[in-house]
């Protein structure tokens, strides 16, 4: 059986093809299916987007598709960077870009206001049957500066609860285990374990 995974990210690429190891299932990426066009996150929910890209890329390849969408959400800041977050800073912003940004608008802001959380939607769509979502959420907090040398997006800068280091300073096995991410694609390994 393959899967597809709809995304453009190989950051996000390795990520899930690590959770997922284990599972009797070809992992094909958008790569395998040139030219494919890049699916317009427009939604206005981390559901709706991982919904729209996995349902828009099974329809175009006919296989079964995986999209997630994720993102940081920081109440003190109500709610942003949230669906935005990988565009926080601009259109072609960089991961550095984003993260200056977030530091700068909580530059005086007091720890107990730093409070965060990262949550992410895996959407798995087929020609068969509803689309499965399940959710994923790591809490934590927001650091007063940027903070190690693994991983990507906003780990510089995000320590989880019960941690006094940032993703990028624990580094890519323990997120792996922590993250939001990886706790949503242990749900949909379980889900394709059923499936396959």
């Amino acid at each position: 059986m393959e899967l597809v995974l709809a995304t453009n990210n190989f950051d996000k690429v390795r990520e899930i093809k690590k959770i997922l190891r284990g599972l009797k299932i070809k992992i094909l990426t958008l790569k395998d299916f040139p030219p494919m066009p890049e699916v317009v996150e427009n939604g206005r929910t981390f559901r709706a987007n991982a919904v729209k890209k996995a349902t828009v890329i099974s329809r175009k390849t006919g296989r079964m598709a995986l999209a997630d969408d994720s993102g940081l959400v920081v109440g003190a800041l109500k709610g942003k960077p949230g669906v935005r977050s990988s565009r926080f800073a601009g259109e072609d912003c960089t991961y550095a870009d984003n993260n200056r940004k977030l530091l700068r608008l909580m530059k005086d802001m007091r720890p107990g206001k730093r409070k965060a959380r990262f949550t992410c939607i895996v959407a798995l769509a087929g020609s068969k049957g509803p689309v499965k979502t399940v959710t994923g959420i790591c809490k934590g907090r927001i650091s007063a500066e940027i903070k190690g040398t693994e991983g990507f997006g906003y780990d510089t800068v995000f320590i989880p609860e019960g941690y006094g280091k940032t993703f990028a300073e624990l580094g890519m096995k323990t997120k792996n285990r922590i993250s939001h991410r990886a706790k949503a694609l242990r749900k949909v390994k379980k889900v394709l374990s059923k499936l396959f």
